[in-house]
Parts: structure tokens; sequence; C-alpha cells
């Protein structure tokens, strides 16, 4: 069944919601408020789909309701995430008829960064760009020419079209926010890990603010710890919810992380409180790692982290008595220190020592189909994966990416290819890196938003400003689209079908993906449209053979309707049961599902893994001379400076959501934390406007004096302060902290450094 509305119906709904930013003025050319008419049809039926307000990528189901809008909700089938929203999800409706969204290619007219445009057909967009990337290539060669994609589902489509142009130089957002983790995974334990919070006894969180930066999986499994009586102890700089929710917070010195986990596993280790039995059967490079942490006293860590002694020895003692249910939480966004790869390497190794490992309230291994399969005997069936239709080969490259990724040497081999260090683009574009003998002289950016979620947005402005080629596929004028030459309307994910996904929990799983609920605004077309139309003009439909995304859906499950069928109804399909190799119960009820699994049981009724965790790294020795673990001192900031610290609000994302009418209402402005000591000496009151600086920026908000952050420290949520001016809404509207971070990439991860070195004063 669909269901139409018109635009007067969609103004009276938005009327209604009191969106007062839902106004038909001041229009920017190709967008959805330049139009004369429009009508919205879609199913007045549920529709299982994916959030895509902000990465977490939650389960949920919409339909429109007649002229109410767009109805968005939690998939109630998804038991992890209990059919719940966040606010940011249920704003979802308010972004798609929001007046600013673009929805019809733009073209620059006048400089980059003037804000002058005009409105073009696609064909004359697909036109100019292929024309450009063949100049470029022609003039430079297209390894000069780098393609981003934010972390999901556009990748598949651009990453493919830009390696079938013959660039390798494709990167993700990881090294933004949370690459450090997956490197350390890779690392220590061959692969991803899971958090099992909702059994375990005792959690160690430092920073991973799950109530506010909003996963709601974890969220209730956080809660559920908790109700139960679980323990959690936080360390961070301020008191944020996650601290609040906690049985202890300390204000741990900002940057100084890595410092309380080695005196943590220093206490574990010498004073004989991991579990000898599981490292010496599972476990590789004890020896060496207890070598190089034997310096690193609670004693001497103490002094740096500003976590008494005691206290560090008190914890590990009460973590390893609750072991195996205690889990140290590695965290997510991972741009604390410049060692971000040894401390997350570090919290995974305390999970290790304490034989965690595949254990109800502890960690375990993301099982997909391969990983899961290993465990099965030869007449058992076999969880199956999705398939990619067949391309062509991708042209041979013979020079090294920017990040030296897939080199002998290369500094950050623990990264895969698709995330890359995006932060390298802008260095690349104004200087040759090391060992890359070339520039970069285009940039094809994908629902990424560099100049608000890169640090030091001053340089990726001048990069973006020096290019030959600027293209931006986004929803609306983003910052970083603000500098582009021509900009892409994408759909919202409310609008869009895409590829199926796979992946594991405790056992395989697929996702839907995305699916559409209603028809694509305007001129709006969805990334695998965009990519596949984009490589005729440029000559290589051959890499694109699928007539649409039903097509190349039904390709993945290799012809498959009934779980064509199951997952376009339900949103998701499972493979098995759920499988705990160190849980007794658990390898029972498998070998009962799977009775030729019993060859791979032990003497204990267990299933040993396919690998050993490695505790030193033979790879990062002879790279960096860093297999082991240690501290190096690192200075965050001068003297006379506070540190400043960042984090995220539940109503708002990182970079692409401050715009939305729903949300900039809720927070329209970041007041800076400021504690009242330091307030004080400063002559700030509560609610003053102030300016927070440093040598690369100026940035102007307001104050909030509290007790909840350290007297050393600032913190400020991110989202704000955005620079484009077609985010009428969010212009020029708090503290853009990226603007004010040093540009920095972290050794062996290439992460950003997110903590750094401020003056405030009164405005």
């Amino acid at each position: 069944m669909e269901t139409t509305m018109t635009r007067r119906d969609f103004l009276k709904s938005a009327g209604a919601a009191g969106a007062a930013g839902l106004v038909w003025s001041q229009t920017i050319p190709g967008t959805l408020g330049a139009l004369e008419k429009q009508e919205i049809k879609g199913s007045a039926k549920f529709v299982p789909s994916i959030c895509e307000m902000c990465t977490s990528s939650c389960t949920i189901e919409a339909r429109v309701e007649g002229d109410k809008g767009v109805f968005i909700r939690g998939n109630p089938k998804d038991k992890s995430r209990g059919g719940k929203v966040c606010a940011r999800g249920g704003s979802g409706f308010n972004q798609l008829y929001d007046p600013q969204r673009l929805v019809k290619p733009i073209m620059r007219v006048g400089e980059r960064g003037e804000g002058k445009w005009k409105e073009v057909s696609w064909d004359e967009a697909y036109t100019f760009i292929a024309k450009k990337l063949d100049e470029i290539k022609q003039k430079h060669g297209a390894h000069t020419v780098a393609f981003t994609a934010r972390s999901g589902w556009n990748k598949t489509w651009f990453h493919h079209l830009a390696q079938a142009y013959g660039s390798p130089n494709i990167f993700g957002h990881e090294s933004t926010c949370p690459l450090a983790y997956n490197m350390a995974g890779r690392d220590v334990f061959g692969g991803s890990m899971n958090r099992d919070f909702a059994k375990a006894k005792y959690i160690i969180n430092m920073g991973h603010n799950v109530f506010e930066g909003i996963v709601i999986s974890y969220v209730r499994q956080y809660m559920e710890a908790i109700e139960n009586g679980a323990k959690v102890v936080t360390l961070e700089p301020r008191l944020s919810v996650m601290a609040q929710k906690a049985s202890e917070w300390h204000a741990i010195k900002p940057g100084h992380d890595l410092p309380f986990v080695l005196g943590f596993m220093h206490t574990l280790i010498f004073e004989n409180l991991y579990d000898k039995k599981f490292v010496q059967k599972y476990c590789t490079g004890f020896e060496e790692l207890k070598a190089s942490i034997e310096p690193c006293t609670p004693e001497k860590m103490a002094l740096e982290c500003d976590i008494p002694a005691d206290t560090i020895k008190r914890l590990a003692r009460e973590f390893a008595k609750a072991a195996p249910k205690a889990i140290f939480d590695f965290g997510h966004r991972v741009t604390f220190t410049p060692q971000e790869l040894e401390l997350r390497r570090a919290m995974m190794m305390v999970n290790a020592l304490v034989g965690n490992i595949e254990r109800d309230g502890g960690m375990y291994f993301g099982k997909n189909a391969s990983f899961y399969n290993q465990f099965l005997g030869e007449e058992d069936p076999k969880a199956k994966g999705l398939k990619k239709p067949k391309t062509p080969a991708y042209p041979k490259v013979e020079v090294p990416r920017i990040d030296r990724i897939g080199e002998k040497d290369g500094e950050f081999f623990l990264a895969n290819k698709g995330e890359g260090i995006v932060s390298l683009v802008p260095k690349a574009t104004l200087n040759e890196l090391p060992g890359v003998p070339c520039k970069i002289h285009g940039w094809f950016i994908v629902r990424n938003n560099p100049v608000m979620t890169q640090t030091n947005a001053d340089t990726v402005i001048k990069a973006l400003k020096s290019m030959d080629l600027v293209v931006c596929v986004d929803i609306q004028v983003s910052d970083t689209a603000w500098f582009a030459d021509v900009v892409l309307p994408d759909t919202t994910y409310l609008e869009r079908d895409e590829e199926f996904t796979a992946g594991g929990g405790k056992n395989p799983s697929f996702g839907i993906g995305r699916q559409k609920v209603v028809e694509p605004l305007g001129d709006a077309k969805p990334g695998w449209k965009i990519a596949k139309e984009l490589s005729e003009k440029m000559g290589l439909g051959e890499y694109f053979p699928w007539k649409d995304i039903e097509d190349y859906r039904l390709q993945q499950v290799d012809g498959d309707l009934d779980l064509l069928a199951k997952l376009k109804k339900d949103g998701s399909a499972s493979f098995g049961v759920p499988l705990m190799l160190q849980e007794k119960k658990s390898v029972a009820e498998f070998v009962k599902k799977f009775p030729g699994a019993a060859s791979k049981v032990n003497e204990e009724g267990l299933i040993d893994f396919p690998k050993k965790i490695q505790l030193f790294s033979p790879k990062l020795e002879e790279v960096s001379g860093k297999g082991g673990l240690g501290y190096e001192p690192f200075k965050y900031k001068e003297e006379d400076e506070l540190y400043f610290v960042q984090g995220k609000t539940p109503v708002r994302s990182n970079s692409h959501t401050g715009n939305v009418p729903w949300l900039n209402n809720l927070m329209e402005y970041d007041a800076i934390w400021i504690h009242p000591k330091t307030a004080s000496k400063l002559g700030i009151k509560n609610g003053d406007a102030i300016e927070l600086y440093n040598k690369f920026s100026s940035q102007k908000s307001k104050a909030l004096i509290t007790e909840g952050v350290r007297e050393d420290t600032l913190f400020g949520y991110f989202g704000f302060g955005h620079v484009s001016k077609d985010l009428k809404r969010a212009y020029g509207k708090g503290v853009n902290s990226n603007a004010l971070m040093p540009s920095f990439t972290s050794p062996n991860s290439g992460m950003d450094l997110h903590v750094f070195g401020v003056k405030v004063k009164k405005a």
C-alpha cells in the first residue's frame, strides 16, 4: 500500500511538530526548498531498514502515516536494541523533509568557499567530473585522486569506482575515530572482538560514553549489568553520563590513559593475579610483555596519570577477583594519545590476561560465516557468506598509496586499505610525503565531512582550495561541500535500498542494509546509482555489470530467494546457535545442533581457539621497535594552557546532523565546561560569553561552570561551529573543536589527536 503527501500536507505536519526552522525561504539552488511542488510517496506498512543518523547503524522500521509524515521506530525483532531509537534516530523524518537538504546537482560558479552555485543536470555534472578526472589521470596519474567514503555501504560503490579508475588511495573515516582499536584487535586476537557487557560483574571504562555517543545495544547491556549489581569504574577527565551511572569516577589526566593501563597490567602480572593456565595455553609472547612493562610500576605510572598507585592496585585486584566476568572496555573513539595503538593493545591484553575470552561476561570473537564454519564437521550444514558480483580486474598501480599501506615497510600495516589514514590526504595535497613520489590533485568525498572531522580544519581547507577537482556526494551543502566544485545529491537513508551485509556476533548473521520507505524527493539518487552512472560516463561501465540494486542483491545471495525474502521482511537473518568456545553449556548446545562439531571439542568440553592470542607483536617490533608495551611522555600543551577534550552529545553527531531542525532546536550551542576554581581565577561566570584560542584558531562559546571536570581541563561537545553558510541553522554557532587541533598523525596507528592545549578568556 502506498501513501502520498503533498507539499502543503508536509508543511502542515512540520508546523505541527514545532520545527520553526522549516520555512521555505532564502533558498539555495538545488535544495528541496527551491522546488515549487513535491509529492511524497511511500509505504503505509512498516519497512525494516537501518538508521543513518550516526555510524551506530541501529535497526529500525518506518512507514508513512497519512499527512503526519514518516514514523520511525526501532525494529521490534532486534532483541539487542529492544525496538528502540534515540533522539537522532527519531529525527530522520525531519532530515528527510528539510528545505535546506540538497535534491539536485549543483556546481560552483564562484571561488571555492564563496557559496555561489548553479543548479545543473545529472548529465552535465557527470560530464564535468568525468572530464576533470580524465585530465588529472593524463597529467598526474589516477593515483593522485583520493576517494573517501564514510564507513558503511558507500564504500562498496565508490571504493570500487576508485580502483576501476586506477586510484589505490581509498579511505574511510576510521583514522579520525575508531581505527586504532580495529588495528589492536587484529594484532592481539587476529580479528574483531565483541563485549558481553550484560553478563559482566566488573567493567573498567575509560571514556567509552555509550549513553551520550548512543549505541543502543551497549546502553541496554550496560544498564542490565548495573541493575544486576555489576561494578562499573570510569576513568575520564569529566563527569559524563557514563561516569554518573558508574560506581566510581576517577578524573584521570587527559591523554594519560596508557600509564594507568600499564600500572594496572603491572599489578596483574607481578602480583600473579593473571590466569596462568589460560595464558600458557592460549597466549604467546607473555615473557616479552612482562619484560617490557616491568619499569611501569603503579607508583611511577601514578605520577603520570594522576590516579594514586593504591587506587590502581586496588582496581586491578578487584578486577582479577571478578574475572572471567570482568571486562576492560577498549572504547570506541581512540584519539586520546599519540600512543593509541599501544593503549588499545594494552586494554585488550588485560582481558586476555584474566582469561575472559570466549566467556560469559567477558569478550568474544566476532563469528562470521568463515570463523563459525571452521568448528563444524564435514557433514554439518555450513553458514553461507554473501557473494560479490564478478567484475574485471582493476588496473595495476605501481605507485604506493600515500599512507604506504600494502608496502613491506608500511608503518600502518595493521590498517585495511579501505580504512586508510585519511588525515594524510590534506598533507599529501600540500606536500609530498616521505616515500610517496606524488601529490594529491583531486578528492572525491562521499558522505564524509573532513572539514569538521579531521584535525586542524585550516589545513584541510587549504588543501581543498589547492586541488584541481573536489567532488562531494551529500544530502546537504556540508562544510566540506562548501569548498567543492560539484555537489551531487545523495538520498537520505529513508529513500534508498542498499546491498545486504554479513557479519556475526556469537553466530553468523545477515542484514538487510537499508530499504526504501519513501520515493526519493526531487532528483536525489542513491550512492549505488551515482557510482554506476558516473562509471558509464567515464567509460568504466563494465565494472558495474548489475542492472540495479535488486540485481546486485540477488547475486549476493546467489539466487537464494528464501533468504532474499526473509531479509526484506524481517531486516535480518542468522545461522546456527550462539557459540562461546570456553563455555561448556554453549559448546554442548552447539554440538547438539551440529553433531559433527563433536570432533572439535577438547577433553574439558570446550573448543580451543584457532590461533594464539598475541601479547607481543613481532611485526610491530620489526617495523617500529614496539612489539611490547611502554610509555613515552608527550607534551600536549604549554604551561599556561588548559587541556581541551571533547565528546559526543546524544542529540547531534560529529558532523552531519547539526542542521537538522529538531536536533538543532534541542541543542543549538555547546557550552564549554569549566571548573569553578579555574573560572574564578579567570573572572568567568556561568553563562558568560568566552573565547577559546591557541596558535591555530579562536572560537567563541558560552561558559558552563561545573565541578564535573578537572581544574586543568576544558570540555566541549563535537558537532558545532559549522563553517558552511548553507547550513543556515548551524552556521557559526559554538566551537569548532577541530579548528583548534594540531595537525597530527599518531605513529603506527595513524590516528588524529584530540587532546591539546587552549587558553580561555571572557569574550
